[in-house]
């Protein structure tokens, strides 16, 4: 539990102090343009952006993503997300429970959550390879019931785990494990990618388990190879440092994996992975989505005060609304259904994987 804690403390600070972000690999955003309308023929004050994501009202399509907790200062951070999520009314999740479940004197840094933000959509969080070691319908209900959470995360990070020099990289029986969780909680399961993305091929595999939803989380944004990387330079694990190096940029873009989950399922899907504006989540929901989530952003707001966090939030919830303003779109089914162009090496990915890109062009 030390091990995990001292972890979680490093995540954080090489996440504001180092540039973790994707270096070659791109979201695919920039190879997405919505239709400008030169005529809205509506007024910016008539833009509704609430929505309904899984039976609970939003002010707007927006998560405020899993980032953390399990110690003092992540509390802190944990605190400034809700206390700003519940202002704004936006949803939220936590980082993985793991270790408040394993030492369960740290579970209020995680159910200051629910303190702070009383009345959100907030989604408890477990990994995937817990699962695999045993974890079952007990566990996890014990972290939905921590913070008595509305949705479970069940976060996959391959990736991160055989980079990690205490990486759990045994991910035999996964499947078989997300259904038996899905019939064995009360509240809807989504599963989430950690930076790396979901393929078409998992996310119809994933739907069969029975889950809610599905966070996207692509490659393009924060890169957890980068963040193992400065770990494994600080402990001069060389062979880490070469992996984290080589691995850096690996994963499929946010928009590919957007677009490929929404074609070949019918769950509801979180789009998150570098998004960093208000026009990326309107992009987002034109494509498919149902919410957009972003973490990255937050952390470092975060760690000073709740007023920060809303600061950012509230320059993202406005840059939204402008593009819905300039798109013409009233209300968000007006916005999942304008056109959206896809160009460049987005339109060619999505091509030689079987999807069409001129889809999203015939919408309306």
């Amino acid at each position: 539990m030390a091990i995990i804690r001292d972890r979680k403390e490093n995540h954080i600070s090489i996440g504001i102090k180092e540039d973790v972000q994707a270096r070659r690999v791109t979201t695919g955003f920039k190879d997405v343009f919505l239709i400008h309308r030169a005529l809205p023929e509506i007024a910016l004050q008539e833009v509704d952006m609430s929505t309904s994501f899984l039976g609970h009202k939003l002010s707007a399509p927006i998560l405020i993503e899993s980032i953390t907790g399990g110690t003092k200062k992540t509390r802190g951070i944990n605190a400034a997300l809700a206390e700003a999520a519940e202002t704004l009314d936006l949803a939220m999740g936590v980082g993985s429970q793991r270790v408040a479940l394993e030492k369960p004197q740290l579970a209020y840094t995680f159910q200051v959550a629910r303190e702070k933000a009383p009345n959100i959509f907030l989604i408890a969080n477990l990994g995937a390879p817990q699962l695999v070691q045993g974890y079952g319908g007990k566990e996890t209900q014990k972290a939905i019931e921590m913070i008595d959470a509305d949705a479970l995360f069940i976060h996959l990070n391959p990736l991160q785990e055989v980079i990690q020099p205490e990486g759990e990289t045994n991910y035999k029986g996964v499947l078989q494990k997300i259904q038996e969780i899905v019939y064995s909680v009360n509240v809807p399961v989504i599963v989430k990618e950690t930076g790396a993305g979901i393929a078409a091929e998992e996310a119809v595999k994933i739907e069969a388990t029975g889950v809610k939803g599905i966070d996207v989380a692509g490659a393009g944004g924060t890169s957890w190879a980068a963040v193992e990387y400065f770990r494994a330079k600080k402990m001069k694990n060389g062979v880490r440092e070469r992996l984290g190096q080589t691995f850096w940029d690996w994963g499929i873009p946010t928009v590919a994996s957007v677009v490929e989950t929404h074609q070949s399922t019918k769950l509801q899907i979180i789009a998150s992975g570098g998004i960093r504006n208000g026009v990326e989540v309107a992009k987002s929901i034109a494509l498919g989505a149902s919410m957009a989530g972003f973490a990255m952003p937050l952390l470092k707001p975060a760690t000073d005060n709740t007023e920060k966090v809303l600061e950012k939030l509230k320059i993202f919830i406005h840059e939204f609304k402008i593009a819905m303003f300039l798109t013409g779109c009233k209300n968000i089914e007006e916005l999942k259904s304008t056109p959206v162009v896809i160009t460049g090496k987005m339109a060619e990915w999505l091509r030689v994987r079987g999807f069409n890109p001129e889809n999203y062009v015939a919408k309306r």
